[in-house]
């Protein structure tokens, strides 16, 4: 069992940052966390959620959506089993409730956010509202 705790959201004016972390559980054993698949999705209400972030625990590759390149950065944290999403450049449209997930998989299978439509564990998530 993977848990996760989001935190970091709140409001901020357009082009201002806010950094997102989510906290695996202490519980999880670093063999665990070591072959987690993790990503950002976020979701506005009567909108599909959408994936913004992914990377594997073990790799080096980090991958995004379009619509956050350049803004958006993933990282982890081995020493804290954390997940962060530093955002820079906010936009309005980027307002949403964003939510950290994980997946059990080996790496190969982590290389897009289209690999990341079934996710096992995910955080109740946090509220982002960027305002004009």
């Amino acid at each position: 069992q993977v848990q996760l705790a989001e935190s970091g959201g709140g409001s901020v004016q357009a082009g201002g940052s806010l950094r997102l972390s989510c906290a695996v559980s202490r519980y999880t054993s670093t063999a665990t966390y070591n072959t987690l698949c993790m990503g950002w999705f976020r979701q506005v209400p009567g909108k599909e959620r959408e994936g913004v972030a992914g990377l594997y625990v073990r790799g080096d590759n980090t991958f995004y959506a379009d619509s956050v390149k350049g803004r958006f950065s993933i990282s982890q944290d081995n020493a804290k089993n954390t997940l962060y999403l530093q955002m820079n450049s906010l936009k309005p449209e980027d307002t949403a409730m964003y939510y950290c997930a994980a997946d059990l998989r080996p790496g190969s299978s982590c290389r897009t956010l289209a690999t990341m439509t079934r996710m096992d564990y995910w955080g109740k998530g946090t509220l982002v509202t960027v305002s004009s």
